[in-house]
């Protein structure tokens, strides 16, 4: 009896402390998203919305940094925070940080919104696919529907908000965090991560028309990364790293060909070159540019082909950073990452490198004496095998010929050394050493070789 009643306690203890542990039980997933906004962050904004929903999250915190993105993904990811079911909090940080661009419209579309000290927000107006400015017409009417979009994302914070929104599309205005949290843009201003949690203790937010009253404080920060895939494919859209596969690609694909039945560098080429048609497909890019590095593509293999000297290669060399160079051009007026001169510079340098080393190889074979079939008898030793007068059987690389004397008869047994080959008869002389050579006759166990 007594065991039974000190099993009980135990169990009624353990039962209570976990019960006073739950609070410590909650979580808060945290979502980290730097540069500008591509399908990828979709991706992984999709997988943190269910990620949290599954583990009963308290909220799902999106930490941003971006100077914006394409205006449909920008929809797409407003229409997904609007839809979550868990409260999702847009937090821009970390100091420094902006929320340009579409990144305003996401942080509006947060259920809440935050901001680190010496942070930003706005600079909203489109601008082209290219980063070009819009034709007069076809402005106004995309600045009306964001105009119409941040109308409506940013009503329930006042009319302050709404005018410094629209005015974030109509004349691409900017403020810092105080002054956003001064107009009702953002609601809170957070050092860190602690004090976010704290000072969302207690709000209460509509989530999918159902007010729910959030519970952070002391809650557990669960880092959601992105996977190895997302993380990849989300820095391929830099024109940097997009030039490098592109080149990479190439030369890879390029050696397999010249040198069929392996698979490596095939698998190599393959491989970087769909790396880089991600890459060129996600970032504004003019064609002009991949029509031009095509052409110098051509340029190198024909240098190849036929041997110039390398002046294909030189002209190639430059076709190719002039065309990287016009490819990536309208990327210095969008929020992703703009061209190096130095990269599209090293990397036209490299391809000249690769490709002069081939034709450098080419002319070097070409100089170099035939080396197949029976012309690469002549000036090999051998053995007379039958008295040549004036025709016989010699002896020259292990097999036995038909050879004819060039001058006089020659004695089976004596050195000779091939002159000519007509068909398949040798002309041959007899071997005499010259000044400065071995003066012992061909090894009879190796025919043709002086020992």
């Amino acid at each position: 009896m007594r065991r039974l009643l000190v099993l009980g306690w135990i169990i009624w203890l353990a039962a209570w402390g976990g019960g006073a542990q739950e609070p410590s039980a909650r979580r808060v997933l945290w979502l980290r998203v730097e540069g500008a906004l591509t399908p990828v962050v979709a991706d992984y904004l999709r997988r943190g919305i269910q990620t949290a929903q599954d583990q009963e999250a308290e909220a799902l915190i999106l930490q941003l940094n971006t100077p914006g993105g394409e205006v449909n993904l920008t929809l797409r990811l407003v229409s997904m925070i609007r839809e979550s079911p868990v409260p999702v909090i847009v937090y821009v940080a970390p100091r420094g940080a902006i929320a340009g661009s579409a990144g305003t419209l996401v942080t509006l579309a947060g259920h809440l919104a935050w901001m680190a000290p010496e942070t930003a927000i706005g600079a909203a107006s489109p601008v082209g696919g290219q980063g070009e400015d819009l034709p007069e017409t076809l402005s106004q009417k995309v600045k009306e529907i964001l105009k119409a979009q941040v109308r409506s994302l940013a009503e329930r914070r006042g009319p302050e908000a709404v005018q410094l929104a629209e005015a974030a599309v109509e004349s691409a205005k900017a403020v810092s965090a105080r002054e956003a949290v001064k107009a009702g843009l953002v609601d809170g201003i957070a050092e860190n991560p602690e004090d976010l949690l704290r000072q969302l203790d207690g709000r209460t937010v509509p989530v999918q028309g159902q007010p729910r009253t959030l519970r952070t404080l002391g809650a557990v920060i669960v880092p959601l990364p992105m996977n190895i895939v997302e993380e990849i494919l989300h820095r391929l859209v830099n024109p940097n790293i997009a030039l490098i596969l592109l080149a990479i690609g190439v030369q890879a694909i390029l050696i397999e060909l010249s040198n069929p039945g392996g698979w490596v560098a095939g698998f190599i080429g393959v491989v970087c070159l769909l790396l880089a048609a991600y890459g060129i497909g996600v970032l504004p890019v003019n064609w002009l540019g991949l029509l031009l590095i095509a052409v110098a593509i051509v340029l190198f293999i024909l240098d190849v082909k036929a041997p110039t000297h390398g002046a294909l290669t030189a002209v190639g060399t430059a076709t190719f950073i002039a065309g990287a160079l016009v490819l990536f051009a309208p990327v210095a007026r969008s929020p992703f990452p703009p061209l190096s001169p130095w990269v599209a510079g090293g990397t036209g340098l490299a391809m000249a490198g690769f490709f002069g080393f081939i034709v450098a190889k080419a002319l070097q074979a070409q100089r170099r004496p035939s080396v197949m079939g029976v012309e690469a008898l002549i000036g090999r030793l051998g053995e007379a095998r039958t008295d040549l007068n004036p025709t016989g059987m010699v002896h020259v690389a292990g097999e036995l010929w038909t050879a004819e004397s060039e001058a006089g008869m020659i004695a089976a047994g004596t050195p000779v050394q091939v002159v000519g080959v007509e068909g398949l008869r040798l002309r041959v002389r007899k071997w005499m050493p010259s000044a400065g050579s071995p003066t012992s006759a061909p090894s009879p166990e190796h025919p043709g070789i002086v020992s």
